[in-house]
Formats: C-alpha cells, structure tokens, sequence
C-alpha cells in the first residue's frame, strides 16, 4: 500500500515539461514504424531461406529484406536458458528495466536535450521488441540483412529490425553525449 501511494505521490507531483514530453513522440513514432514494418514482413512465409531474400535492394548482395523469427534476445542469445525462466528473462525483466528508465526519464532534471532523446530512442526501440515477445509467439520479427564483409567473423550481420536499430543507434549517441557532456571531466580538487 505504501509504494502505490509512492508512485501515486510521484506522478501527482509532477508538471508538464514540455522538454520532457517532446522526445516521447520518438518513443510513439519508433514503436509505430516498428510494428507496421515488421506487420508487413510477417505476411510474408516465414519458411524462406536466408540466402533467399524477399527483396534484395540492391541487387548485389549488401541489404537483402528477408523475415526471420527470432524467439530470443539480441544476437540469438539465451538458448541454454531453460524454457521455463525464458518469459521472465526475455519479457518480465526488459519490462522492469524500462519502467525504471522511464521513471528515472520523468523524474530526472540531469539529462541534457541528446540524452533526452536519445533514451526516447531506446524506450521505443525496447517496447516495439518487447511487444513482440509478447504477442508474437514466434519470436521477434527481425527482417534486415546487412553483409559485413568477413569483419569481427560475420559474413552477415545477424538479422535486425526498426526496434534494434534504433535501441543501437541510441544507446551509441546516449554513451557519446555522457563522454562529451559539459561537467562530465573532473574537475582538480579546490575548484
């Protein structure tokens, strides 16, 4: 009972910022372009081979548009997890690490206008993969094939979608802009 007047007291409290609310329609619009591009791949058979590409935009082999199930977290990790702790680790526990983002999003005056944005990136990005955790019994709709040319031993990068494009690309410009942030260098003792 104490924490749900907690988290009654915290939302009540708050103001509508609209430095805070502005990012949140990245978090929308990820989640929209997410779930209609992976709506379409999935009309597609799922039984086509990886060398045989629905659409191969270039016509030389870089990106090829292919639909592939994938049933655990990033990069096909997790196999040796047991079925039984799967929906925990895969569902419950991205679901409480995003609503303590979000939290500390809401509550928080430290983050500057980037980082704002870029955890907007990351929130849309986790929610459009956690609904398909969810409602996709399949697996994660992943759909873009990129070559990578032999580099760090991948002759293909592994298969990705909307959602984990932009939790990457966030989270890059997220750990980039903390490097770079005003006040981030230590300043020498006495000042």
């Amino acid at each position: 009972m104490k924490a749900v007047k907690k988290i009654k007291s915290f939302f009540t409290g708050m103001q509508f910022d609209k430095e805070r609310a502005l990012p949140l329609i990245l978090t929308g619009a990820i989640i929209l372009v997410d779930q209609i591009t992976k709506a379409i791949i999935a009309g597609f058979e799922i039984t086509r081979r990886f060398d045989d590409p629905i659409v191969d935009v270039f016509n030389n082999d870089f990106l090829h548009i292919i639909h592939v199930r994938n049933p655990l977290i990033a990069f096909s990790l997790g196999q040796s997890i047991p079925e039984t702790l799967r929906p925990v680790l895969f569902i419950v526990m991205p679901i409480l690490v995003l609503l303590i983002l979000v939290l500390y999003y809401l509550s928080s005056n430290d983050f500057p206008r980037l980082q704002r944005w870029a955890t907007a990136g990351i929130l849309g990005g986790g929610i459009g993969n956690i609904i398909d955790r969810i409602f996709r019994p399949d697996g994660v709709v992943d759909f873009i094939s990129v070559k990578f040319y032999g580099f760090l031993g991948f002759e293909r990068w592994p298969t990705f979608n909307v959602a984990d494009s932009s939790v990457v690309v966030c989270c890059i410009l997220l750990f980039i802009s903390i490097l770079v942030a005003p006040g981030s260098k230590k300043r020498p003792a006495g000042e």
